[in-house]
């Protein structure tokens, strides 16, 4: 009876969702004023939608089924359970790689929430989330400069690398020229950022609502309001800008003793957008890149005694 009970609310869960973005759809298309656009963007929000809901309805039904009966505090529990913690973070990981997005900033933050997060998710998020990341072709950079600069980035710069020099879950960054020989580094949002942002946090607010009304013991509305609050801000590439001048200034004030040891890239603003940034191009290498902080001729000691000094002065 549980199982069938169990199958019955997962089914209720996915056929909610189909209707709902089906009537959603045709209603944007019919009064859009762009209805190729939209007419592209109902037809992936819904499949996304779709596969959120069987993905959230299978981990919701693994808890449920397997830990069935099962005592609190026994060991058989704490084996399922660390079983199913498993399997299901596969399940979101691969998830959240197939809709891409946001989604994968999810994961990555999922990876940082060690002190609320199962353990088992931490671990999957955090091995693959960092180096798989979405890449956006040469004309959809293209598309994002001609809407925010007004025209091609071999207008705007007098040389841009239409290949990436990395990629993450929401931008990717170039390596360009200004027209007075400045070398830049320039952020670009990813396109499907801007159409399918809102649409997609509306999914997963859905998904986690349904899914605690299903499943009261499965409750993660607190990542809902984490989310709300965030990425707005992760979005709006002008507020990174000035984050880097406020940081600045802040240890010039705060921490003299270090300020010198501490440098932002400078922000070129006339070329930068909310979903455009350019900034002074700095190569380096990572904190914990001991050779290649040796081959730049820096003692890794120094580098460490540093970090200790800003920890110090920080916290």
């Amino acid at each position: 009876m549980a199982t069938r009970s169990l199958w019955r609310s997962r089914a209720r869960l996915v056929v909610a969702a189909t209707a709902v973005v089906g009537g959603a759809t045709a209603a944007a298309v019919a009064t859009s004023d762009n209805p190729p656009k939209t007419l592209k963007l109902c037809t992936a929000v819904p499949i996304r939608l779709i596969r959120d809901t069987i993905t959230a309805a299978t981990i919701a039904f693994d808890y449920e089924y397997s830990l069935w009966g099962l005592p609190e505090g026994s060991v058989e529990r704490s084996r399922v359970k660390h079983e199913v913690h498993s399997r299901c973070a596969v399940r979101l990981q691969e998830l959240c790689f197939r809709n891409g997005g946001i989604y994968i900033k999810l994961g990555q933050h999922i990876s940082q929430l060690e002190y609320l997060v199962p353990q088992e998710y931490v671990h999957t998020m955090r091995e693959s989330m960092l180096n798989r990341c979405p890449v956006s072709s040469y004309d959809q950079v293209c598309e994002v400069f001609k809407k925010e600069l007004g025209g091609k980035p071999n207008e705007i710069f007098d040389e841009f690398d239409p290949v990436p020099v990395a990629s993450a879950s929401l931008a990717q960054v170039h390596a360009a020229r200004t027209h007075d020989g400045q070398k830049v580094a320039v952020k670009v949002q990813h396109t499907h950022m801007t159409d399918t942002a809102a649409a997609d946090h509306a999914t997963v607010e859905f998904i986690v609502n349904t899914l605690h009304w299903l499943f009261p013991s499965f409750d993660y509305r607190w990542l809902l309001d984490e989310m709300r609050e965030s990425l707005p801000k992760e979005l709006d590439f002008l507020v990174e800008a000035r984050h880097s001048e406020k940081c600045l200034d802040n240890f010039r004030k705060l921490s003299p003793q270090i300020a010198d040891s501490v440098y932002a890239p400078r922000v070129h603003w006339n070329l930068s957008t909310s979903k455009l940034l350019t900034m002074e191009y700095i190569d380096g290498a990572q904190v914990n890149d001991t050779k290649a902080i040796k081959w730049l001729k820096i003692q890794p000691n120094d580098v460490s005694r540093l970090v200790s000094v800003w920890i110090l002065f920080t916290c």
